[in-house]
């Protein structure tokens, strides 16, 4: 419940952000550190919450986390002021940093190997499902009662969660046997390390939410956030490769399997969450759908998710393994993203639907082989530290789709309205034919000849951007198909294990 509120949050506030900025008599720009502050103080959390449940405890990390998460959820629904929201986002940010690292290794320390196939399959549900219903979720919200309630939602989610974890979570021995020997060695705190990671990972967000709209390296803001993100995460690799008790264990990444599967988190992060914001966009700027059609075609994904989920668990995981499963599982989502590369402007809903349908059935076979593969070779007292770094690179994954989408879809746009005001010339006789229907049109419609020919040359030329527009989306598509591609050829590098999550018999 934890994982399904706080991945709903980074995409249910998207589609609220214009009527929060009119809300609080604030410019869209301005609105935007909404968003940017919730992400930056997530990434900064998530690296180091492997550590700081070892220093406090898991279970009482992770109910603080809930807590805190609730309490900043209410405090944002009440925000009186842009600055107060953007802070109490912070405080939220911090706050659903640290769940899904806590949940995954609580869930990998709770279930024995041959079970956590299962565990992970209905975790798997909330996190490929929140972020799919999260942009229906909010506009029917903002639609029919108001943004404050895109927050306060969370309350009621936030203190049954809490109330639960109480009654049934428990540390594991291995936790506790951890805890005791951190308070009897004196809790030594990798104030370096935590200072490095927390500037690289903050800064490095900032710019990747707010490289595109302030164009990226003309704008000194941005040069000067990606320099110190640099500096701070190779010295903070440096740091940390040196220091006996890293905030961050980057040893793990040694392990074939554990850096394979980082590897896959960060794509399935890159596809799915860059997939799940361009096709509202492309709906909406291209299709003329309202912001909750474009949200329910987005939605199938989810839907094939939960729906196959206890059947790759029960069947098709044990027969076909790891890799074989994570390779078709990239080459679905690509034979989807190339039949979105090939749509055009006569495309109907139904198209939509069915190829994400397709993806659907593409990721629905990804997350359970991955998260065994990432503990199939790492000894149990690293389970706490794997999570941590699990979880970073499906988060940046995420913020790099988005950013990787975004960009190239606002540049390719301009390269080809170029290249088509380069061959829109007045002596083409096409050109002349479509202006000559377009006035005739417009003056069946009562227009004199001088307007009719001043709004046929606007047609003509909105039609001619509306081309450019979905010929961008179209080659973003065709790019991340290969990207795709690419991915799949990565699980040929698995090393065998068995399907229930431990290494062969030696």
């Amino acid at each position: 419940m934890a994982t399904f509120m706080e991945i709903l949050d980074t995409t249910i506030a998207n589609v609220a952000l214009p009527h929060i900025a009119g809300g609080l008599s604030s410019g869209i720009d301005e609105s935007t550190w909404i968003l940017t502050s919730y992400l930056v103080a997530n990434a900064v959390v998530l690296p180091l919450s492997a550590w700081l449940s070892r220093a406090f405890g898991r279970k009482r990390y992770y109910m603080t986390c809930v807590a805190l998460f609730t309490i900043s959820s209410f405090l944002c629904g009440l925000a009186p002021s842009l600055g107060l929201l953007i802070f109490f986002r912070v405080l939220q940010g911090i706050g659903g940093g640290g769940l899904a690292p806590c949940e995954q290794a609580i869930l990998v320390d709770t279930f024995p190997p041959e079970k956590r196939s299962a565990a992970f399959a209905l975790y798997s549900m909330a996190i490929v499902t929140a972020p799919a219903i999260g942009p229906t979720l909010g506009g029917w919200i903002t639609d029919h009662f108001s943004w404050r309630w895109v927050f306060y939602i969370n309350v009621p989610i936030g203190l049954l969660s809490l109330f639960l974890s109480h009654m049934v979570v428990t540390d594991s021995d291995r936790m506790k046997e951890e805890m005791r020997k951190t308070r009897e060695d004196g809790l030594k705190v990798d104030f370096i390390g935590i200072i490095l990671i927390a500037l690289a990972f903050g800064c490095l967000e900032v710019v990747l939410d707010k490289g595109q709209r302030d164009d990226w390296f003309e704008s000194n803001f941005i040069v000067t956030f990606l320099s110190i993100s640099m500096v701070a995460l190779f010295g903070g690799i440096w740091w940390e490769l040196r220091h006996k008790d890293p905030v961050v264990d980057l040893t793990l990444l040694r392990e074939r399997n554990f850096a394979l599967a980082n590897l896959f988190y960060f794509m399935f992060g890159f596809v799915l969450i860059g997939s799940t914001v361009l096709i509202p966009q492309m709906l909406q700027g291209l299709f003329g759908y309202t912001a909750y059609q474009s949200g329910w075609a987005v939605s199938p994904a989810a839907i094939v998710v939960v729906f196959m989920a206890p059947l790759v668990v029960k069947f098709i995981f044990p027969k076909f393994g790891a890799a074989r499963l994570i390779g078709a599982s990239f080459l679905l989502q690509a034979v989807a993203l190339w039949y979105y590369s090939g749509l055009d402007l006569s495309a109907d809903y139904d198209s939509f639907i069915f190829i994400r349908l397709i993806q659907g059935f593409g990721i629905a076979f990804l997350f359970i082989p991955v998260s065994n593969l990432a503990y199939s070779y790492l000894p149990k007292h690293l389970n706490n530290k794997a999570s941590s770094l699990t979880n970073l690179f499906r988060n940046l994954g995420s913020s790099f789709g988005i950013s990787f989408v975004t960009t190239m879809e606002a540049r390719r746009e301009q390269v080809h309205q170029t290249f088509l005001v380069e061959h829109l010339s007045a002596g083409d006789p096409a050109v002349t034919a479509r202006l000559q229907a377009y006035s005739a049109q417009m003056m069946q419609g009562g227009f004199t000849a001088r307007d009719a020919t001043i709004h046929a040359e606007a047609l003509l030329a909105s039609n001619m951007a509306d081309q450019a527009k979905i010929m961008a989306f179209l080659d973003v598509f065709w790019v991340m198909a290969w990207v795709s591609v690419a991915s799949a050829v990565m699980a040929l590098f698995i090393r065998p294990f068995r399907s229930g999550g431990a290494p062969p018999a030696e």
